[in-house]
C-alpha cells in the first residue's frame, strides 16, 4: 500500500532528523491521511521517549494511536459504542505493531508490551534512563536516533496505523 510506504518513510525521517517520536509519527498520519489540527499535534510534544521521557508507553505507538482516535473516534462523551469500538481498533494496531516489530527487527521472542522500554531492551539488549544525560548518550551510541533504531520504530508504527485506519475509511 503506497500511503503505508510513505508514512512509514516520513515518520522514520522525521525521528531520524528531529526527534519526537510520538510527534513523528502523527506528524506523518496527519499528512497522509489528512486528520487532526496544529493543536492535536502540539498536544504530542511531551509524549517522546515514553511518556516524558519515563520509558513508559512507546511514543510511536501514542502517535500511532492518537491518528486512529483522530480518524475514528468517539466525538461525545455519551458515545460509548464508539468508545468500545475505537478500543477494539486500538487492540488491533497494538497487537499489529508488536508483531511487526518482531518481523522488521526480527526479535527472538515476542515483544509482550509497548513500553518504550522493552522496545529498547529488545532493540538494544538493555534499557536507558533517557532522564540521564550519561544514559542518554549511551542511548544514542547504541543507534537510539540511527536508522535502525527509533526511526524504524516509529515507520513501524506509522505504517500498522495507516494499515488500520485505511480499513475504516
Amino acid at each position: 500500500m503506497e500511503q503505508a510506504e510513505k508514512a512509514r518513510n516520513k515518520a522514520h525521517q522525521y525521528q531520524r532528523d528531529y526527534g519526537g517520536c510520538a510527534q513523528s509519527v502523527l506528524g506523518a498520519l496527519q499528512e497522509e491521511l489528512e486528520i487532526g489540527s496544529t493543536d492535536s499535534f502540539k498536544a504530542l510534544s511531551v509524549l517522546a521517549g515514553g511518556i516524558a521521557r519515563q520509558g513508559e508507553t512507546c511514543g510511536a505507538v501514542v502517535g500511532a494511536l492518537s491518528a486512529l482516535g483522530l480518524a475514528n473516534g468517539r466525538e461525545r462523551i455519551e458515545d460509548t459504542q464508539a468508545n468500545k469500538d475505537a478500543m477494539d481498533q486500538a487492540v488491533i494496531v497494538t497487537t499489529r505493531f508488536k508483531n511487526e516489530m518482531k518481523k522488521q527487527f526480527t526479535f527472538k521472542g515476542k515483544l509482550n508490551s509497548t513500553l518504550c522500554r522493552h522496545v529498547q531492551k529488545k532493540i538494544f539488549g538493555r534499557s536507558f534512563d533517557l532522564l540521564d544525560k550519561d544514559d542518554f548518550r549511551a542511548f544514542v551510541a547504541a543507534g537510539g536516533r540511527s536508522d535502525a533504531g527509533c526511526p524504524k520504530v516509529c515507520g513501524v508504527a506509522a505504517q500498522v496505523s495507516v494499515e488500520e485506519i485505511s480499513k475504516l475509511q
